[in-house]
């Protein structure tokens, strides 16, 4: 260790202070390092590591520290040897501007970035760029961390000193939050990389964040010059090529993929640029995106990555039996089984089969896809009126899997209800609440059914049984309030029910639908308005366009409620409130215009 005394001192002749200074030599070192546990990744605004750029770290200082700052700094050491980093942080914080030592200060930003504390780091990285202003890793970090915070155009003098000192500087990360950013922030933004491409005029990232900036802002023939320029300097560069592409085809260029085209001719074996080519002609050309894949696929062919994209794209092109053939490699391969057994189960309905897709939903083992496919396999059979097979296979998924138990109960359920099989609903959910008296999903599940067969009473019973315990339940709140506002006239309750609701999700599309609701029934027809439009936009449902569409009506905006209404009924031409909307307001629905010219 550089710095002890390697002369040999019998432990008895060293005084407390002396063992604390060999023990602080130690520390210091370890101050040069990151913590002693592997920091997650960290998006640094530059892209050379900071142990590469330079050659040496600087050893312990020759200096020696307050007295009263050694038994901080042993307890900070060893609070990291024990993984006590809350411990070592606070401790590193409160010794770092006391001590201003370059050494403390970088530990300090490391350990507050890697525990995501980001004020801490902020403080220490500040202090660290201060005290070494030429330090590359301490400018990268400062920037970094500014950009975290949104404060993009602070980071931008950081990023032009690790420029400076020859490593290349990521500018273009500063764009991530562009869109939020204030007109001020960004006009501000802008100007600091406006003045880096005068200092760097050829270097591509700066030339990259200027192109990104013009596409934020729409201005897309600034952008392709930028991406030229860019490109004629650094030909290779795929970010620059595939944003040239976006706009290309945005502005429906002949041939918006011609550069990557070309340098795919070169290049063949430029995997990441091919991948990226074919994600883009998935949107375009179908038939196209599948050769690239092919291509890929050849070149590495146990990727399952390639083959489950392969097999939605034959999916999507209708060639069912290699989509089938691609999904079967995936679950050869063992990777990314639920997704692959799932499509095939979707490409059965696509056949028309689509009591041939339940095999392959129940082979679905516990996941995202999981419910989804059984739901799946709920509502066929319930279609398919095969109610005795429905139960058995609900029955040995809740064996297989217990703790979906509720939740597939509340599946079987709703498909039963919604399937117009009630009576069997309702007994199911009487058996699963047997089971579970308690579960507040299945409580709801049961309400639910209850109200559509009329029974207010015993809905009103399972939802306020809930709110019971869980008195900010915002879903049971919300459907109580809602029934109140819509089967009965106790108007008072249903306002106070839904205002709770509301409070606690303030941008919950159907709380708000319900707040509409209700104000229209008690005569706030303007403010219902503002509510329903709220809800509308965020969630364009044929309910709530039923809704809406109503309250435009009696207000005399009838062009504007047909046009609500023909959207709806453009996506659901049968949907229960919608039908029952128009027919008791007496509507016929006028042809939509045609855009046909």
């Amino acid at each position: 260790m550089a710095g002890t005394n390697r002369r040999t001192v019998p432990l008895y002749t060293m005084t407390s202070r002396f063992i604390a200074a060999a023990l602080l030599l130690g520390l210091l070192n370890a101050c040069a390092t990151a913590p002693q546990s592997p920091a997650p990744a960290e998006t640094s605004a530059a892209s050379t590591p900071a142990s590469t750029q330079k050659e040496e770290e600087p050893g312990p200082p020759e200096r020696a520290f307050p007295d009263d700052s050694l038994y901080s700094l042993l307890v900070a050491e060893f609070a990291i040897r024990r993984q006590s980093y809350d411990i070592a942080l606070e401790q590193y914080t409160e010794l770092a501007p006391e001590l201003r030592d370059i050494g403390i200060s970088a530990h300090t930003a490391r350990l507050g970035q890697y525990m995501q504390r980001q004020r801490e780091a902020l403080e220490a990285a500040r202090l660290w760029v201060e005290l070494a202003p030429d330090d590359v890793e301490a400018n990268s970090t400062l920037a970094t961390l500014l950009v975290r915070q949104g404060r993009a155009a602070e980071a931008l003098p950081y990023m032009a000193a690790v420029q400076r000192e020859g490593v290349e500087a990521r500018f273009p990360t500063v764009l991530s939050g562009f869109a939020s950013l204030s007109e001020d922030e960004k006009a501000q933004l802008v100007d600091g990389i406006n003045a880096l491409s005068e200092e760097f005029p050829d270097n591509t990232q700066v030339l990259l964040a200027q192109a990104l900036v013009h596409m934020e802002l729409q201005q897309y023939d600034l952008a392709l010059d930028k991406l030229d320029h860019l490109l004629r300097l650094s030909p290779n560069e795929q970010p620059a090529m595939v944003m040239e592409a976006e706009i290309l085809l945005n502005q429906q260029a002949r041939k918006p993929f011609a550069r990557i085209e070309k340098t795919l001719r070169k290049d063949p074996q430029n995997t990441t640029l091919r991948l990226r080519y074919a994600r883009m002609l998935t949107a375009v050309d179908l038939d196209a995106a599948r050769e690239q894949f092919e291509i890929l696929s050849t070149q590495t062919p146990e990727d399952a990555d390639l083959l489950f994209s392969l097999g939605l794209i034959n999916r999507e092109v209708g060639d069912y039996a290699e989509a089938s053939a691609y999904l079967q490699d995936v679950i050869k391969l063992d990777k990314r089984v639920g997704e692959a057994y799932y499509y095939l189960g979707r490409i059965e309905e696509d056949r028309d089969q689509p009591l041939d897709g339940i095999p392959y939903y129940q082979a679905i083992p516990d996941g995202r896809e999981f419910l989804p496919a059984n739901n799946r396999i709920a509502e066929i059979l319930v279609e398919k009126g095969q109610l005795d097979r429905l139960a058995d296979i609900f029955a040995e998924q809740r064996v297989r899997y217990p703790d979906l138990s509720g939740s597939l109960y509340g599946l079987q359920a709703d498909a039963l209800n919604s399937g117009g099989y009630q009576e069997q609903a309702l007994a199911l959910m009487d058996t699963a609440l047997a089971e579970a008296p308690l579960d507040s999903g299945l409580l709801y599940a049961r309400a639910m059914i209850l109200e559509k067969t009329g029974d207010l009473g015993s809905m009103e019973r399972d939802l306020r049984a809930i709110l019971s315990r869980e008195p900010d339940n915002s879903t049971a709140l919300n459907a109580l309030g809602y029934t109140l506002a819509n089967r009965t006239e106790r108007y008072d309750e249903a306002l106070d029910l839904i205002t709770r609701a509301l409070q606690l999700e303030p941008n919950e599309p159907a709380i708000l639908d319900s707040m509409g609701w209700i104000l229209y029934r008690v005569g706030r027809n303007d403010e219902a308005i503002e509510y329903l439009t709220r809800a509308y936009a965020n969630f364009p449902d044929p309910e709530v366009a039923a809704h809406l569409g109503e309250v435009l009506w009696v207000t005399g905006q009838n062009e504007s409620a047909i046009a609500i209404w023909q959207g709806a009924y453009m996506l659901d031409p049968e949907h229960p409130v919608l039908t029952e909307t128009l027919e008791r307001l007496g509507i016929d629905l006028p042809a939509p215009a045609s855009n046909d010219k």
